[in-house]
């Protein structure tokens, strides 16, 4: 596994091939500041290149995933003016965008506040799992504020329909209320439950060829944004890699051999 940057703000615990960050600062039900942003940013570039890293898990110390953004950095801002704000708040969108182009399957664990920013980063997580009693919510506008790094990834995520409502009104809801609307893929009613649905998405994700799927990932993601004819010129450029390479061959020759791949674990 590629070396791992110090941080103060996050948990990092490797472990088979999957990188656990936990986000750690309770005291404030992991708000986002500035400093979690960059180092997380710093962990995602770590391992961007490291097909030995198969999925990041990302969840959130003492009962809660993340309450959003930090008030005392936006404190902070207001004494250097408006440039000091819109880089805080873009330097979040940046994180948004590397979470969401991230090669590895990106799993988010969620508890207690999933609120602004954390909700952001369940919109951008490839699979969400939840606590029924897990409480969602857009509260920016509630406090004069607007989702802005957040709300294009919350529309890919459920709609336009779903996001108007959620954004223009700070409404609360909880798990269940988020499978609903397609925000999570699982909801579980205690830690236990949680953590066994937890290992078995991941034992799925290690059946799949981490190459393959970091492609797969980038393709459907182009899919939302690219005409189709362009796309899928590219699609069949990338089969083409993927049936030739190394993960190919192996994978189509354990099929006919009737034997596991060498990257299932």
């Amino acid at each position: 596994m590629s070396s791992l940057p110090v941080c103060q703000t996050l948990l990092l615990e490797p472990h088979n091939g999957v990188l656990h960050i936990t986000l750690d600062r309770p005291q404030s039900r992991n708000a986002m500041s500035l400093q979690m942003v960059t180092e997380l940013r710093a962990v995602l570039a770590a391992v961007r290149d490291d097909r030995t890293v198969r999925a990041l898990v990302i969840g959130g110390a003492g009962g809660h995933f993340c309450s959003g953004g930090d008030i005392k950095d936006m404190a902070n801002a207001r004494a250097q003016g408006a440039t000091a704000y819109r880089e805080l708040n873009r330097a979040f969108g940046a994180l948004l965008e590397e979470t969401q182009h991230a090669p590895q399957v990106v799993i988010t664990v969620l508890q207690g506040a999933v609120l602004g920013g954390g909700f952001g980063l369940a919109c951008v997580s490839d699979i969400a799992i939840a606590e029924h009693q897990a409480q969602f919510g857009l509260p920016e506008t509630s406090l004069g504020l607007l989702p802005a790094q957040i709300a294009p990834f919350v529309v890919q995520r459920i709609g336009l329909t779903q996001a108007r409502r959620l954004a223009l009104t700070a409404a609360r809801f909880d798990g269940t209320q988020a499978r609903r609307m397609g925000l999570v893929h699982f909801v579980e009613h205690d830690p236990q439950a949680l953590a066994e649905r937890l290992d078995e998405v991941l034992a799925h994700v290690l059946c799949c060829a981490p190459g393959a799927n970091a492609a797969t990932k980038q393709l459907l993601l182009a899919s939302a944004a690219q005409p189709a004819g362009e796309l899928l010129d590219q699609a069949a450029e990338w089969f083409s890699e993927a049936v030739t390479g190394a993960e190919g061959v192996e994978g189509t020759m354990a099929f006919v051999q009737k034997r596991k791949p060498g990257w299932a674990l």
